[in-house]
């Protein structure tokens, strides 16, 4: 009896001393979540699957590096209109393999918007767009973006398609899926230069006043001529008869 006792006695014994504030185990504080890695876009498309051609024309043009440098070295949000694998199955076969170097380039660029737009800001969105790829104005690099309803629509003079899902956002990047390959029209559609601009009528009148000033001299020049030979015709008979005055009295 006196042994269960004391097994009682130091059980609570070791249980006060376990409990006693200052000695109870803490658990250890969560760890800090590891800090956002730089936002890398061709990554981000492996991730969502179906961009492996426009992987590919990101990397091959030079395109994917430019906009690395531009979300992790400034504040400027980017916008990419991201065609599918099958939207460039559905080009014309040998239409990228057509394009020179500067041409694959301004094409990939075509498909990108050098600030963030939401999916909200399409509905109020200033027309044409300018891209990465240069002037906006006709028959260069157009870009137009309208809504109906639910539907965004893009035009860019040669293709007319929609926006078929958000693929990221971030409120410095938005990735957008679209159903077709964007061609502009400097590339697939280029427009003859505009012709030279017509003379001035200043300029046409000028030279037909001055063709007239010389029509109008030629006349008097030739009186004047006609005169002065006649003169001539003179003098020369009235020696002729003065010699001959003078041959005779001699």
């Amino acid at each position: 009896m006196e042994q269960s006792l004391t097994i009682l006695l130091f059980t609570v014994l070791l249980l006060l001393i376990t409990t006693t504030p200052g000695t109870l185990s803490q658990p250890s504080p969560a760890a800090a979540p590891a800090p956002a890695g730089p936002t890398n876009v061709t990554k981000i498309l492996e991730k969502a699957g179906q961009f492996t051609v426009f992987i590919r024309l990101l990397k091959s043009t030079g395109v994917a590096n430019q906009l690395y440098g531009q979300l992790n070295n400034s504040d400027n949000g980017i916008t990419i209109f991201a065609p599918s694998d099958s939207s460039f199955s559905g080009l014309k076969a040998g239409t990228l393999n057509s394009l020179n170097d500067e041409q694959q380039v301004e094409l990939i660029q075509f498909h990108v918007i050098p600030s963030y737009v939401s999916s909200t800001n399409f509905q109020t969105i200033s027309n044409p767009l300018r891209t990465q790829a240069g002037d906006s104005a006709e028959g260069h690099f157009p870009l137009n973006v309208t809504t109906s309803g639910n539907t965004v629509n893009i035009t860019t003079g040669v293709t007319n398609t929609t926006v078929s899902g958000n693929v990221y956002s971030d409120g410095q990047l938005a990735v957008y899926q679209v159903d077709k390959v964007l061609l502009p029209q400097q590339v697939f559609d280029p427009r003859p230069p505009a012709p030279a601009p017509a003379p001035s009528a200043t300029k046409s009148k000028k030279k037909k006043d001055d063709s007239d000033s010389s029509g109008d001299d030629s006349p008097a020049d030739a009186s004047f001529a006609s005169r002065n030979v006649g003169s001539v015709c003179q003098a020369v008979s009235f020696c002729i008869i003065s010699v001959m005055f003078a041959w005779f009295y001699l």
